[in-house]
């Protein structure tokens, strides 16, 4: 059988690479990049998984973090709603070395969440332009030089429906500033 093309030339020394680059760009892409930002920072790159989501109060199993309740053993006794061993430690009860990484989270998770979903400017200039000039009669809109995409009557109406449910206050102040022109033309 031939051998590959590339496999038979000698292997020059690249004089031109630096190598420490290299390697510290390896690493990285090896390490996977946490994206939270809290965990990244208190993150202890010596320490296992375990032990650093363990020393921030966070849980990389969620099984072993609320177990399944289990009938209560003969050697454990309840005693005002709380599960207590014979020996008076509280289970399940372990040292947080880092609680701030759960107070930041708790407390972004508490902002309220932005509204992040919004039409394009082009829809909300259409659907102006179409309610200015037609009022309601989406036969008419259809047949409009301005419906470049040749909607259907009723794909229009859905455009519109759509503005209406993500604006209501301004849909309103629009449609009240149409009634006054309205009244000046007749």
């Amino acid at each position: 059988m031939p051998k590959a093309k590339g496999k038979s030339r000698r292997h020059k020394y690249s004089y031109n690479l630096n190598r420490k680059r290299l390697y510290r760009s390896a690493r990285r892409r090896a390490a996977p990049r946490i994206a939270c930002s809290h965990i990244r920072h208190a993150w202890d790159p010596s320490k296992t998984v375990a032990q650093n989501l363990a020393a921030m109060g966070l849980s990389g199993d969620p099984n072993k973090a609320l177990p399944i309740p289990k009938k209560i053993c003969f050697f454990s006794y309840v005693t005002q709603g709380m599960e207590v061993e014979s020996n008076g430690k509280q289970p399940g009860k372990k040292l947080v070395l880092k609680p701030y990484v759960v107070n930041e989270m708790e407390y972004e998770a508490s902002l309220p969440e932005k509204k992040s979903n919004t039409l394009s400017r082009d829809l909300i200039d259409y659907v102006h332009y179409m309610i200015q000039n037609h009022g309601e009669n989406y036969k008419e809109m259809a047949r409009d030089e301005k419906n470049y995409y040749q909607d259907t009557p009723k794909q229009i109406k859905r455009k519109i429906n759509v503005y209406k449910n993500f604006y209501p206050e301004e849909y309103k102040n629009f449609i009240a500033s149409l009634k006054p022109e309205k009244m000046d033309v007749q």
